[in-house]
């Protein structure tokens, strides 16, 4: 009965863990003192479209973003205008990374031991436990999606999602970068 639980409960932390890392970290927030819910249009805050641009800063993967984000604005039915003056909203971007260190430790043995005698001639039964621990680094990507009400100039919606970025996710970087402004701009 032991055996089963262990192997119910293993398979659980898998599919939790595989649940977890399969997809960005994705949260908002909405200024409740802005209401944009009757804008029709945008444009790019800034003509760089990044409101700022890390030093090391890939272009083709700035080119990608831009076009991902224009691309969903545009499937919720905003229109493009080339003035941020002209339009309801002004969208901007930031993107970063950093290097981060997991640690896990957990037991993974248990001993134990049986003796003949008193304690006082070093027969007694033992109990002992052992502890695994393993580091991992990774790189964690972020992107953070920022909409502001042109009328009154206050940022009005921000968005933004985390990612630990690995090898599979970035042989097809496309999906990886559409999936991640889709996931953030859900809730605009």
């Amino acid at each position: 009965m032991e055996r089963l639980q262990l192997v119910i409960m293993s398979a659980f932390v898998a599919l939790l863990t595989a649940c977890a890392a399969s997809g960005p970290n994705v949260n908002f927030d909405k200024n409740p003192d802005v209401d944009i819910s009757n804008a029709k249009t945008f444009a790019w805050l800034k003509q760089t479209h990044v409101l700022e641009a890390p030093a090391d800063f890939n272009p083709i993967v700035k080119v990608r973003i831009d076009s991902a984000i224009e691309r969903n604005m545009k499937a919720k039915g905003y229109t493009l205008v080339a003035n941020s003056d002209d339009a309801d909203v002004a969208i901007s971007y930031t993107v970063g990374s950093r290097d981060k260190v997991k640690v896990d430790s957990f037991p993974v043995t248990y001993r134990g031991g049986f003796g003949w005698g008193h304690p006082y001639y070093g027969n007694h039964g033992s109990i002992s436990m052992g502890t695994e621990t393993t580091v991992r680094n990774y790189t964690e990507g972020k992107l953070a999606i920022d909409v502001y009400d042109v009328k009154t100039k206050q940022p009005a919606w921000h968005g933004w999602a985390t990612q630990k970025i690995t090898k599979s996710n970035t042989e097809d970087l496309d999906l990886l970068i559409n999936t991640i402004v889709d996931q953030t701009l859900a809730n605009l």
